[in-house]
């Protein structure tokens, strides 16, 4: 039994699964609708692809090992999380003027919403750039990928089978996620319960889009 693979897999599980810019917009999209939980799961899962290839490839190291590319990462991605922040935010205000007994319009049916198949491609987008944006996780797999292969072990084959782990976890918890959500959906869906979803998503994707801003201008 590898018990280092083991291990692994429970980081792994409790990396995944803590919440995060990650489960904050698989929640928001599943909102909406069960495909566009899905489809922002799967562009989460797409952005730890990102990630683990450029960990084995060694490519993170060089982001890592140059501050000024890094710097950029971080920027591209505390704007990015801002702007779905901010939007999730003028979304829970918008909803203020619903009566709570209202049926909820998925979003695709607005006036001047997307097209459901648009807003699904919409959906994965974000979910990819929300991950692969992201500059903390370059340090995260060069930090803890090395750790569980074992001593005169080829590093290679070994970073593989880690990289695989992470994204299968991704792919089982936050398609996980979308479902519960939409499963939950009548009453989830209620003006009440979404404006504050909205708002609370919002406030921590803001949070967070605003901490790397920081880290930005500091650094």
């Amino acid at each position: 039994m590898d018990g280092q693979l083991i291990a692994f897999t429970g980081v792994a599980a409790g990396m995944v699964a803590m919440p995060g810019a990650d489960f904050a917009v698989v929640v928001r999209n599943a909102l909406d609708s069960r495909r566009a939980g899905v489809a922002a799961a799967v562009g989460v899962a797409g952005g730890l692809l990102v990630h683990t290839a450029l960990a084995v490839a060694g490519l993170a190291a060089v982001l890592v090992a140059v501050p000024a590319l890094f710097g950029a990462v971080q920027l591209l991605g505390g704007i990015y999380l801002l702007y779905l922040g901010v939007g999730a935010l003028v979304a829970a205000v918008r909803r203020r003027g619903t009566p709570d007994g209202a049926a909820p319009v998925p979003a695709a049916a607005r006036v001047g919403g997307p097209p459901a198949r648009q807003g699904t491609g919409r959906s994965l987008r974000q979910g990819f750039l929300t991950n692969a944006l992201n500059p903390k996780a370059p340090v995260l797999f060069l930090s803890l990928l090395p750790q569980f292969v074992p001593s005169g072990e080829p590093a290679l084959p070994r970073t593989l089978l880690l990289a695989t782990v992470v994204v299968a976890m991704a792919l089982v918890w936050f398609p996980a996620v979308a479902l519960l959500v939409d499963r939950l959906g009548s009453w989830l869906r209620r003006p009440r319960v979404t404006r504050a979803l909205e708002a609370v998503t919002g406030a921590l994707l803001t949070t967070l889009g605003g901490i790397l801003l920081v880290e930005v201008v500091l650094a």
